[in-house]
């Protein structure tokens, strides 16, 4: 006689397959993750192992992960570049022109797309969406007309203009204020309040998360920008760390300082490293806020 297994057989042996698939998950899980962690972290330690090391090792063995002779020689010679400070200093010039550019103008883009209805709205955002999938060398030829028509070249606020109002940041920032109850909007509104001061009373406190995520986003696009830059810069006067550092990274015989190059990007890394570890929090929330609508 077979016996034929109950309902209450099979919920156990349902809740036993999948205690066991959840004993069995985590490890895998946890194993893949760290082995992706590690892959990403190999080129930052092999960076960071070529800028404690001399240029002769460097071309003797580029390929080893840890230096035989630490030394910080690339690092002093980096700070004693003549116009290194400018270099700096003009980036963070940019970085801010953009950021502050990026945070306003898209807050408001964002907040309009998103909260306000007027005439050629679909047709606006559809323009936000088309933009962003234009390719930067597609139009970088005009930009640069523009640019010098205006009277805008080798200067900062030349190299800045394009970044100001990036369409992803906008993007963002509409998705974002999707995500926020139109009940309170409405509530301002009934009680007498402008646009903006719902703007700037109710909508950007309750943004934060979206503006962590555009600061870190355009400060990134603005502070590693090469093309750009080295296009629109035709002094040194002008020129911004990224573009500072390979032209000023060529060593006797035309041979390529890698050391130097190294110690640089080392310097370029830690602004946005230190950057997105004070707003990851925010950004994380940022991301998530924009994918609920």
């Amino acid at each position: 006689m077979i016996a034929v297994p109950t309902v209450r057989d099979t919920e156990m042996i349902t809740d036993r397959v999948a205690v066991r698939r959840r004993s069995v998950t985590p490890p895998l899980l946890y194993g893949a993750l760290g082995l992706c962690a590690l892959l990403t972290v190999l080129p930052f330690v092999w960076v960071i192992s070529g800028s404690l090391r001399s240029l002769d090792e460097i071309r003797s063995d580029p390929g080893a992960w840890f230096p035989h002779d630490v030394t910080l020689d690339n690092f002093t010679r980096l700070f004693a570049i003549e116009g290194f400070g400018g270099f700096v200093t003009n980036s963070i010039v940019v970085a801010i022109i953009v950021v502050a550019g990026n945070i306003v103008a898209a807050s408001a883009a964002g907040y309009a797309l998103a909260k306000l209805d007027f005439a050629g709205k679909r047709l606006a955002f559809g323009a936000v969406m088309a933009a962003m999938m234009v390719p930067f060398t597609a139009v970088f030829v005009t930009q640069f007309v523009i640019t010098v028509d205006m009277g805008l070249a080798d200067t900062l606020t030349g190299i800045a203009l394009p970044s100001v109002a990036m369409p992803i940041s906008v993007f963002i920032m509409r998705q974002y204020a999707m995500s926020i109850p139109g009940e309170l909007i409405e509530a301002a509104r009934i009680d007498g309040a402008g646009e903006f001061r719902i703007f700037f009373r109710t909508f950007l406190p309750l943004a934060g998360p979206a503006v962590a995520t555009i600061t870190i986003m355009s400060f990134l696009t603005s502070w590693n920008n090469f093309i750009w830059p080295l296009i629109v810069a035709q002094s040194m006067s002008s020129y911004t760390l990224p573009v500072g550092l390979a032209a000023t990274s060529q060593a006797a015989s035309h041979v390529t300082d890698y050391g130097l190059l190294l110690a640089g990007a080392i310097v370029v890394m830690l602004p946005v490293l230190v950057l997105f570890l004070l707003l990851q929090r925010y950004f994380v929330q940022g991301i998530a806020g924009t994918g609920m609508r």
